[in-house]
């Protein structure tokens, strides 16, 4: 073989794998899930049996926290696009989080719980679009192709993560007190932060994109200016090209069609969040003994973690190129759509297992869980990580942090839906109407996401 083609089979090699510092991030994401997991297993059984709480209102503080863990992405991706970079947004705000766990673990009251909760959601919160974007920005432009590849990682080391955290410490909260089952998610979070710090010197840094007057909400401002300059024919954001660049003015148009898009997808999450209360709720009152093992309610959704990580490589090694065989191509959009219409089954079900136990006064076993969890992780499958990865590459460089966050927006309005109706009691919490209303929701928004989807116009933006 000569030397210029053993040059080329070794440049074909290297972008066939995955980048070293990879390691780091995948690292920090099992233990940072694991912590915040963790803590989430058993936030609605410590609000209802440690600080009284009635179930509406445990249920609606749970939805309002994970919908602020949603919101402050909003925040961590501008100070990451424009202060501080990726790098850095994420190891401040892990420091925060870490304080939050510890304010958990010593202040066991409701004051204490909503400082803990707050500071959570900020850390939380503020690294989850930088993450993401963060994994994204460490491959070249011919590794594109690997993209798919280390979501799907990605996901199953928040999946491992989080098994093993919903088994473990509800048992540990039984058993030792909420001060400790609060105390080791903290420090898996801690360790979380000093196993990224290690990869500082292997990431790919790319900088933070200061204002130059040409960001999303500058062109924005510009489109409503001129929208009496317009051509004929052009959409509202096009009226900017008066004070920007096409390819600026492209980048907002961009964000726009994909937050248009992924608004519809917000109903799923108001429901597949409740696997952590209103699911919770329906599980302590079910027959929690099976095959002479007492499990604890909060335990339960351990179904969902270990059914990602393997339904993950079965989706991607035999289902979708089942299905591309067959003529159904495979594309996200469609991904999303099916997943949508598999929630709405999921709610179906658990309210039929309601109605059973409704209709006969019997307490039937905690294992039927199983079947609910089961369709409902299939949805997550086709939805959650075919989002991550359809966001990244719906979005230019100026906007990857802020674009991600949008994805990420749709969860802090899908728990508000989910704290509202929770709220204003339209039904009382897990029973059979609240279950099948959910289910009707996610139908009506699924059909409206199809809709959407068929005339929305793919983009594909990589870092070069």
């Amino acid at each position: 073989m000569s030397q210029a083609a053993t040059a080329g089979a070794s440049v074909t090699t290297a972008d066939n794998k995955f980048p070293s510092q990879i390691k780091y991030i995948v690292g920090n994401e099992a233990c940072e899930r694991y912590s915040y997991y963790g803590m989430r297993s058993i936030l609605t059984v410590f609000m209802i049996q440690v600080l009284l709480m009635q179930d509406t209102e445990a249920t609606a503080t749970y939805h309002i926290f994970a919908s602020l863990c949603y919101f402050f992405p909003l925040l961590g991706a501008f100070i990451s696009d424009r202060i501080w970079g990726k790098y850095k947004t994420i190891l401040y705000l892990s420091l925060v989080y870490c304080a939050g766990h510890a304010v958990l673990s010593i202040w066991e009251t409701k004051m204490g719980l909503y400082a803990g909760l707050g500071l959570i959601a900020l850390g939380s919160g503020g690294i989850k679009p930088c993450v993401s974007a963060h994994v994204g920005d460490q491959f070249k432009a011919n590794q594109t192709h690997l993209l798919k590849k280390v979501y799907e990682l990605f996901y199953f080391m928040i999946n491992f993560g989080s098994f093993f955290s919903t088994l473990i410490t509800p048992w540990t909260l039984k058993h030792y007190g909420a001060s400790i089952a609060f105390g080791i998610p903290g420090v898996l979070m801690f360790l979380a932060t000093i196993v990224f710090w290690m990869g500082r010197n292997e990431f790919v840094h790319v900088p933070p994109t200061k204002s130059d007057g040409h960001g999303f909400m500058a062109v924005v401002t510009s489109a409503f200016k001129n929208s009496s300059k317009r051509k004929a024919g052009q959409s509202f954001i096009d009226g900017a090209t008066a004070d920007h660049s096409q390819e600026q003015v492209d980048g907002a148009k961009a964000v726009i069609d994909i937050a248009k898009l992924f608004a519809a997808i917000s109903v799923f999450w108001a429901l597949f969040d409740q696997h952590g209360s209103s699911w919770v709720i329906q599980a302590m009152n079910m027959d929690l003994m099976f095959m002479g093992v007492q499990f604890e309610a909060s335990q339960i959704s351990a179904w969902n973690p270990i059914m990602v990580m393997g339904l993950i490589p079965l989706f991607s090694m035999g289902l979708y190129p089942m299905l591309d065989r067959m003529g159904f191509k495979t594309t996200p959009i469609r991904r999303m759509t099916w997943g949508m219409f598999v929630a709405a089954a999921s709610f179906g079900i658990v309210g039929l297992l309601q109605m059973w136990m409704d209709t006969s006064g019997d307490k039937i076993n905690v294992m039927w869980q199983f079947f609910p969890y089961l369709v409902i992780t299939m949805a997550e499958v086709m939805i959650s990580i075919t989002g991550l990865e359809f966001a990244y590459t719906q979005a230019p460089r100026a906007m990857k942090s802020s674009v991600m966050s949008i994805w990420l927006l749709t969860v802090f309005f899908g728990n508000l839906i989910t704290a509202y109706v929770s709220k204003v009691n339209f039904f009382p919490i897990a029973s059979t109407g609240y279950f099948m209303f959910f289910a009707a929701l996610m139908a009506l928004f699924a059909g409206i996401f199809w809709y959407m989807g068929k005339n929305y116009k793919v983009k594909n933006y990589m870092e070069k």
